[in-house]
């Protein structure tokens, strides 16, 4: 049984596959992660290349909204699955240096993730009596010598 610090790895591992396929990064994530489960073994590494390819597939089928979404919940815990298995069946040493690498992964796509950017303009608006409510990060930028 896996400790939890792993198992929060494989999930992040897991989410990273889902986030990185579409994207300008996934060639590069897929390619890590089929040499991950294919420690060195090039057969097994192509086999992981298909699997790679069919979950990416899987999500560009999917309708948008709830569809995707359930899809995508469903992709990210197959690959958490595969990863905590993947894990737990290697012996301490190499499970850290396994760890690592997955970490290295996840860091490529979270920085591979898009940035939203939202623009409100608000310059034909009064605030007397009135309230603008947000959650979030959000910078704000004084316009007021345009």
């Amino acid at each position: 049984m896996l400790v939890e610090g792993l198992i929060a790895v494989a999930a992040a591992g897991g989410t990273a596959v889902v986030q990185a396929a579409g994207t300008d990064a996934w060639n590069g994530i897929r390619e890590g992660f089929a040499r991950l489960f294919g420690r060195g073994e090039p057969g097994r590494e192509r086999a992981e290349l298909e699997r790679l390819d069919q979950t990416r597939s899987v999500l560009e089928a999917a309708d948008d909204g709830e569809d995707a979404q359930r899809v995508q919940i469903a992709q990210v815990a197959r690959w958490q699955t595969r990863l905590e298995t993947l894990l737990e069946e290697l012996p301490a040493a190499e499970q850290q240096l396994v760890v690592a690498e997955l970490q290295s992964l996840v860091a490529q796509a979270e920085a591979a993730k898009p940035v939203e950017t939202v623009h409100n303009d608000f310059s034909q608006a009064s605030f007397t009596n009135s309230q603008v409510l947000g959650s979030g990060t959000m910078t704000v930028t004084n316009n007021y010598d345009k």
